[in-house]
């Protein structure tokens, strides 16, 4: 069974984003594997990012850490030192970093192992403070080292990471940082629309080839079996949608109302 979405699927944003994220990484590197010329290679590799800050995504991709713990009132008679003091409105724990394991794909040339193109898929960690800025100084290491750049942007929580006075407005979003003529191409996707097919530059014009994103989601969604892990009678994990865009979702069946057994 397919996903009820024509692109992007909300329900995946929460916590089955990690699986999501890595599946869909793999699959890009086995769409592209036999449609690159002989002279390169694809991978896909790993780096780690110490989220410092989870709390940001509590609930959403990590439905399991404790955020908040209220107090409680003991049945101990207090101690007269403990009488004299406030009681205290809530008590945060504290919550570790979590290592985030990110996917990257890369081509590369294959005699000189060189680095020619990189299809970054976003993370929440990439996307807001503190990992927003480190992310940012990695886009421009790529481009200063003439690398291609292709970000999948996925998620509608968080920032871009970038800005542009005539950046669009939409839920999703996909650019490609082109090297060689040093200009930016955006894809905007709102909820409604397909995934888009894209060019993949590589070292020379005449060689580049394409990526079909939606497919590649389709095959993950397909492969997976996330209709059996996505209740569409629930909520979309936040951020919240617009009353016009909810009542589209109802008209594809979400956030129907539960059957009580």
């Amino acid at each position: 069974m397919m996903s009820v979405f024509p692109g992007m699927d909300p329900y995946l944003e929460g916590h089955l984003w990690p699986d999501v994220h890595n599946s869909l990484a793999y699959l890009i590197t086995v769409q592209l594997t036999p449609r690159l010329p002989e002279t390169y290679t694809v991978q896909m590799n790993n780096y780690t990012v110490e989220d410092t800050f989870p709390e940001e995504d509590i609930g959403i991709m990590y439905p399991d850490v404790a955020l908040i713990q209220k107090t409680t009132i003991t049945e101990d008679p207090p101690s007269e030192y403990a009488t004299l003091l406030t009681p205290e409105t809530l008590v945060l724990p504290a919550i570790k970093p979590i290592p985030v394991k990110i996917p990257v794909v890369e081509i590369r040339d294959r005699h000189k192992n060189k680095l020619i193109t990189a299809i970054e898929l976003l993370s929440p960690v990439n996307k807001r403070a503190p990992g927003i800025q480190p992310y940012r100084e990695k886009r421009l290491r790529l481009h200063l080292g003439g690398v291609h750049l292709i970000e999948i942007d996925l998620l509608r929580r968080g920032q871009r990471s970038f800005d542009h006075p005539l950046l669009p407005k939409t839920h999703y979003m996909i650019s490609l940082l082109n090297v060689q003529d040093g200009k930016t191409k955006i894809w905007a996707i709102d909820i409604g629309d397909q995934l888009p097919v894209i060019p993949i530059p590589l070292l020379r014009p005449e060689e580049q080839t394409y990526l079909d994103i939606g497919k590649a989601l389709s095959d993950l969604f397909e492969q997976r079996a996330f209709n059996k892990l996505i209740d569409y009678r629930e909520t979309p994990p936040p951020p919240a949608f617009s009353e016009k865009e909810i009542d589209w979702m109802k008209s594809l069946g979400c956030m129907a109302d539960k059957v009580i057994d």
